[in-house]
């Protein structure tokens, strides 16, 4: 993934703001937050391709957002001996998935027959499987949302699908309070001020 700051993003998101990519990327993004624990989002590639950047945006916006579960967990195909712990988590973690944590598959590529059987067993034991693809049946066949990023496009590419997403990741929170502060004025301005039990 490319070197893109926030005003790059915002930039390109008004550009593509009548085209519905925005949204598309917002409601995967949706799908990353509903993670239930800290490092229960596990992002996996290709043995050829691993997404290093994309987990490190993730990592920032859980940080920045206070959205903990945001905090990603990089799994990687072949994790050298000796790596430092966040970088040593081999696919064998697949295994070990379950209900409440995220398997966010992130692969331009056409997934190869090994990721999509372990994309299979991740679902089997209750995982969420989320993919941010270039056009893949078979892995969006397994996953719960998925959103294909089509390679003729010069605009939304691959690697400007994965800033609007991971910067939509913890964008909501960041939002929410705001949304959610309109919300109980308005509930007031209705039903009068909440008075304490």
């Amino acid at each position: 993934m490319g070197v893109m700051d926030a005003a790059s993003v915002a930039f390109l998101r008004e550009v593509l703001s009548t085209t519905g990519w925005v949204e598309r990327t917002r409601e995967l993004a949706m799908g990353l937050r509903a993670t239930r624990t800290p490092g229960g989002l596990l992002v996996v590639g290709t043995p050829r391709e691993e997404p290093w950047h994309l987990t490190a945006h993730l990592d920032d916006e859980a940080r920045l957002s206070g959205l903990s579960q945001l905090a990603p967990t990089l799994v990687r195909w072949e994790p050298p001996p000796g790596a430092p712990p966040h970088l040593s988590v081999g696919v064998d973690r697949l295994l070990a998935a379950r209900r409440g944590e995220t398997l966010f598959v992130v692969s331009e590529a056409k997934a190869p027959v090994p990721l999509l059987e372990r994309v299979d067993d991740a679902r089997k034991t209750g995982a969420t499987i989320l993919a941010l693809d270039g056009g893949d049946p078979e892995l969006e066949g397994l996953a719960h949302d998925a959103l294909a990023v089509p390679p003729q496009d010069s605009l939304f590419t691959f690697d400007a699908a994965q800033h609007l997403v991971s910067m939509a990741a913890g964008e909501s929170s960041r939002t929410r309070g705001k949304l959610m502060d309109r919300l109980a004025r308005l509930a007031e301005r209705i039903t009068g001020p909440r008075v304490p039990d």
